[in-house]
């Protein structure tokens, strides 16, 4: 198993770092509402979905709704001096009370289950609500101040990342050191509230960095850092979140399309929620 994480890192490592920095801006739209896609294939057996056909028509519909607003917004037009287009903007709004919205449900969680897991439209509604909002927040932050340097956008991207992945890193070391106390036992055993604050502790180095890198005025490195960090707690929503549809759909893994990882909601499942959260927090404060 090992072996093949190993391996798969070592093929898709690469592939993201070119498509993050060099393809076209429009290519890599493609490609991101493509990976969506995929989640949605492996959100669609979470949300009860058996038969073959329902289940690529709910992937298609997410891929389709995002290329929809690719085409209604071409890449000049998502920002515009300075300031998100609006429907973009109102996208990782609603984005945004989702996760408060999911928070709930994980808190709650096994209680009142029953009110959206007998379902399956509603579940599949949850899956656009997290799926869609991605890739707007994705693009969004990939086209930022693209005029002015070809590379800031994904600069940004670099930084979510980078955060999300020490976090997990952290978290993962602290909480076999250190866990005790679990968080949401009911939803997933394995997490700690040592372990969650040991990625947030462990994110804060490259948060510091990007304050410097971005030299951020010192009158806001307050808000950086509160950003930052609130990406870094809402990343472990997105994999609470995962994990509590996972556990009333009776399945261990999302999927089997990455060897050795899982499926792509496994190794996303913290970025879907990261993403839109970090994306609405930059546009509204940060931008």
């Amino acid at each position: 198993m090992l072996k093949q994480r190993i391996i798969t890192a070592l093929i898709l490592a690469p592939l993201a770092l070119f498509a993050i920095l060099y393809l076209p801006l429009f290519s890599f739209e493609i490609m991101i509402a493509l990976v969506m896609g995929l989640g949605a294939w492996e959100w669609s057996s979470m949300s009860g979905m058996t038969r073959t056909f329902t289940k690529s028509a709910y992937a298609a519909l997410v891929v389709v709704i995002c290329m929809i607003l690719s085409f209604l917004l071409p890449t000049d037009l998502i920002w515009y001096q300075g300031q998100l287009n609006s429907l973009y903007t109102y996208i990782l709004s609603v984005a945004a009370i989702w996760w408060v919205v999911s928070l709930a449900m994980i808190i709650a969680y096994p209680s009142y289950t029953s009110v959206w897991y007998t379902s399956k439209i509603l579940r599949g509604i949850f899956g656009f609500l997290t799926l869609i909002p991605t890739w707007v927040a994705v693009v969004s932050l990939r086209t930022s101040l693209y005029d002015v340097d070809p590379y800031y956008g994904a600069s940004l991207i670099f930084y979510v990342l980078g955060i999300v992945w020490a976090a997990d890193i952290g978290a993962f070391f602290v909480g076999v050191k250190f866990g005790k106390h679990k968080l949401r036992p009911e939803v997933s055993p394995g997490k700690t509230f040592e372990g969650l604050m040991g990625g947030v502790f462990a994110s804060s180095a490259i948060i510091a960095f990007a304050a410097l890198h971005y030299q951020v005025d010192p009158s806001r490195i307050w808000l950086h850092i509160l950003v930052g960090a609130l990406t870094v707690g809402v990343s472990a929503l997105g994999d609470l979140n995962e994990s509590m549809f996972k556990r009333c759909a009776g399945i261990k893994d999302s999927g089997t399309l990455l060897p050795g990882h899982g499926g792509i909601m496994d190794r996303i499942d913290s970025l879907t929620a990261a993403f839109p959260v970090f994306a609405f927090c930059y546009v509204m404060w940060m931008a």
